[in-house]
């Protein structure tokens, strides 16, 4: 190819400078084709003026058309990117001059024969998307390798993001979503459920046992209040005996609570709690007292810090659980990412499914961008320069075009001897 040809000096890459001296060979081959028949027809002119034999004839014939076919497809070829000659000739010159209707034609066969539903769907299906990537899960080493790729992605984003933001979000987010829920009712039945399960009386048990411990421990402390809260008037002796005496009861009353289980106190505590859980799912005053009761305590401070504190402690625990290999995290994500390889690899129908996933959504994107895929490629060519672009074309196809010119050659002499042989036996 003739880089002057197009008036610009053109940087090449090493692959074009090579693809560029192909193309410089195989011209000059197709060239020594031509030459050879010009010098073949010049010498069999020659012996023919000298009386040659009538095999002259028949040699010159086929030099003669070689000449002819060699010429004719020299001017094909040459049209095709530049006019030959520089003479301006119809149709010449046509990807240069044609260029923009080549690009809109490239794109409607590439919509038409490559983004078509039943392309897509049709090579999708060949391809076994979800056999080859189940497969691929299925290798404890790949499953290991899409762990990490995916705590890296884990740790990526939890280091971009900003504490204070995700800190703010999250409290808002919990806020919002327990203030727009009703918490009475549920809270209710959840308390009936376990009164009427009897799982409170653990609580119970734990409560008077602590008390009854206390009280016998703290008799001095006992004895300080009531003998504190006796009048001024009243003799020492008598308020220590009251003291003594209420302490006595009080650890009495204890330890009968904690030894009966049908003790009254206890069958109060159970109605209580009844009555509570009753009216917090039916009685309107308490449910919007235990709703106002969530919404205050919603708004503290400290319930704001305790849920920014838990998305901390969250964050560090990803952060450690991602960058060692050897974490519980890591270790159960790679056997889950393993099993659903090796359920994808193995169950047909989830197979299916998958597929069909995979084909409606490819399909959808096709159906939805296809104009913009086409007109991307008519865009881009639109935007080439001319000669580039023919330069281009020529660095790429040139050396096979020259086959032509050889082969035009070559069958122009074959039909030139046929059709003089032809001829002879004729006369």
């Amino acid at each position: 190819m003739d880089d002057h040809a197009t008036g610009a000096t053109v940087s090449r890459t090493t692959s074009e400078q090579e693809k560029a001296r192909g193309v410089r060979r195989m011209k000059t081959i197709a060239a020594g084709f031509l030459l050879f028949a010009t010098v073949v027809f010049v010498v069999t002119r020659w012996l023919e003026s000298r009386g040659a034999g009538a095999w002259s004839g028949y040699v010159q014939a086929a030099a003669e058309a070689g000449m002819v076919g060699a010429m004719a497809d020299w001017f094909a070829v040459t049209a095709l990117f530049r006019r030959p000659l520089g003479l301006p000739i119809p149709h010449t010159a046509i990807i240069p001059t044609r260029k923009d209707a080549l690009g809109h034609s490239l794109g409607e066969f590439v919509g038409d024969n490559f983004l078509s539903d039943a392309v897509v769907r049709r090579r999708l299906a060949a391809m076994a998307v979800s056999l080859r990537f189940g497969a691929w899960l299925a290798d404890e080493r790949h499953a290991r390798r899409v762990t990490g790729e995916l705590s890296a992605l884990a740790r990526a984003a939890l280091t971009i993001l900003r504490d204070e933001d995700v800190r703010s979000v999250f409290a808002q987010a919990i806020t919002r979503r327990v203030s727009a829920r009703q918490v009475a009712q549920p809270i209710g039945a959840l308390l009936g459920r376990v009164v009427a399960d009897g799982g409170h009386h653990g609580l119970v048990d734990l409560v008077v046992d602590k008390a009854h411990a206390w009280l016998v421990d703290n008799r001095a402390a006992v004895l300080r209040v009531v003998s504190e809260e006796s009048p001024d008037w009243s003799p020492g002796f008598l308020d220590r005996t009251v003291a003594n005496k209420v302490h006595r009861e009080l650890v009495r009353f204890a330890a009968a609570v904690r030894d009966d289980p049908r003790h009254p106190a206890r069958l109060a505590v159970d109605a209580f709690l009844t009555d509570a859980a009753d009216d917090m799912q039916h009685d309107p005053r308490m449910i919007a007292q235990v709703e106002q009761l969530r919404d205050r305590t919603l708004a503290h401070p400290q319930v704001h810090e305790l849920i920014a504190s838990v998305w901390t402690a969250a964050r560090e625990m990803l952060v450690e659980a991602t960058e060692d290999p050897d974490s519980e995290l890591r270790a159960r994500a790679t056997e889950a990412v393993r099993a659903f390889g090796e359920r994808l690899a193995y169950d047909a129908r989830m197979r299916a499914k998958v597929d069909a996933w995979l084909a409606d959504g490819a399909v959808y994107v096709v159906s939805r961008y296809q104009s913009e895929i086409t007109a991307l490629i008519s865009d881009t060519v639109r935007a080439w320069d001319p000669d580039e672009t023919s330069r281009k074309i020529e660095l790429h196809v040139g050396r096979d075009l020259q086959f032509i010119r050889i082969n035009g050659t070559v069958v122009g002499s074959l039909v030139g001897l046929a059709i003089h042989t032809v001829g002879e036996l004729l006369v």
